[in-house]
């Protein structure tokens, strides 16, 4: 990869790493340290890395770092740890991106990454599969868990109009 390729990623990148990795963590200097850890990467990488694949390395190695820091921070959520969507949304409010957030917030690490990598970032299954180090069979089941999950708490739509 050429130096000029190399800043034509970032320009290209940044932007949807740093967004993904924000509704993640929730915390913008940690997403910031992880955006910049990521081409860190990439820079020390650029002689392994084609062009064609650098939007997929950027984002495994950005998932791969987020994981790492929050293991480190031990900030992350185990299945057995998540408590169940035993409430759902049924108050009147048209606010249907801020539900949906707190609805994100409320998911396993593993399902919320997902859940974005798939309906916000547009992979394939394949893809996140790749991005994860998970195959594409439980990609789909944390998806499909996260989505009930997601539905549960939402609630019916009727309620937030």
């Amino acid at each position: 990869m050429t130096v000029e390729e190399y800043n034509k990623s970032v320009d290209l990148y940044s932007d949807n790493i740093y967004r993904f990795i924000l509704k993640n963590i929730k915390n913008t200097h940690e997403a910031e340290d992880i955006v910049q850890d990521t081409f860190e990467k990439l820079w020390v990488r650029s002689s392994e890395v084609s062009f064609e694949k650098v939007k997929s390395y950027l984002f495994t190695a950005a998932y791969h770092t987020m994981i790492d820091k929050l293991r480190k921070n031990k900030r992350s959520t185990t299945v057995d740890d998540f408590e169940s969507f035993n409430i759902s949304h049924s108050d009147t409010y048209s606010d249907l991106n801020a539900i949906l957030n707190d609805a994100l917030k409320r998911l396993p690490e593993i399902q919320r990454s997902v859940i974005l990598l798939r309906d916000y970032e547009g992979y394939a299954y394949n893809e996140i599969a790749e991005i994860t180090g998970l195959n594409e069979s439980q990609v789909k089941v944390y998806i499909y868990r996260g989505r009930l999950a997601l539905k549960e708490f939402i609630g019916k739509i009727e309620a937030l109009i």
